[in-house]
């Protein structure tokens, strides 16, 4: 079977790893991350992408959360396409309840992944539509500040790709928004089961079995 790869950008190192030695991988692209500034270009964006793999592939792994617009987009692929379950990435990584036990230790938790901690403070600005501030004549950072005044923490979580590396941009990031850093591990078995899942809807007969 051929399995097409359509996902935000957040997932991209964690999805490369899972996926560098599946010959059942014929496409892959990452949206970028800026499009979840603009939900509605960002359904069009996913539909249309994926749309555009009709007859090249025979399902499609949709690496995205529901991240506000994206709720049974699913139904709108003309491509047998499975989607990820949860709010955003965060309940992907941790799961749903590990999102939420995380919550309750501290409601004021900022959440780090590698890709978020590689978006930086720049990222986190762009997310919280604060780069419109610049056209004002206005420094990002001072709204920044306002608005990190109701957190505490910033969490890195390790998803097994190069924690040195993205630990220590974690760390930066807690550093210049004045949060205490913590770390914890998570394990990638949402990612893995969702593109056994769309595999799992490809038609009979790309699987090599008879059809009925």
């Amino acid at each position: 079977m051929r399995l097409g790869i359509v996902a935000c950008d957040i997932f991209k190192r964690e999805l490369d790893l899972i996926l560098k030695d599946d010959p059942e991988v014929v496409h892959k692209e990452y949206l970028e991350f800026g499009l979840h500034c603009e939900p509605e270009k960002l359904k069009q964006t996913v539909i249309d992408k994926c749309n555009a793999l009709e007859g090249q592939v025979d399902a499609i792994f949709l690496g995205y959360s529901i991240c506000q617009s994206l709720k049974d987009v699913t139904k709108e692929i003309r491509v047998p396409s499975f989607m990820l379950d949860g709010d955003d990435c965060i309940a992907v990584f941790l799961t749903p309840i590990g999102y939420a036990q995380e919550k309750v230790k501290c409601t004021g938790t900022w959440f780090n992944t590698p890709g978020w901690a590689d978006l930086g403070i720049k990222g986190c600005i762009k997310e919280l539509h604060l780069d419109s501030a610049l056209d004002q004549g206005y420094d990002p950072m001072y709204f920044m500040n306002m608005l990190f005044t109701g957190y505490s923490r910033c969490l890195f979580i390790d998803t097994g790709v190069d924690k040195e590396h993205f630990e220590a941009l974690s760390m930066d990031f807690a550093k210049t928004m004045n949060l205490r850093h913590e770390s914890r591990c998570c394990d990638l078995r949402l990612l893995e089961e969702g593109i056994r899942k769309a595999k799992a809807l490809a038609p009979p007969h790309s699987l090599g079995r008879a059809e009925p």
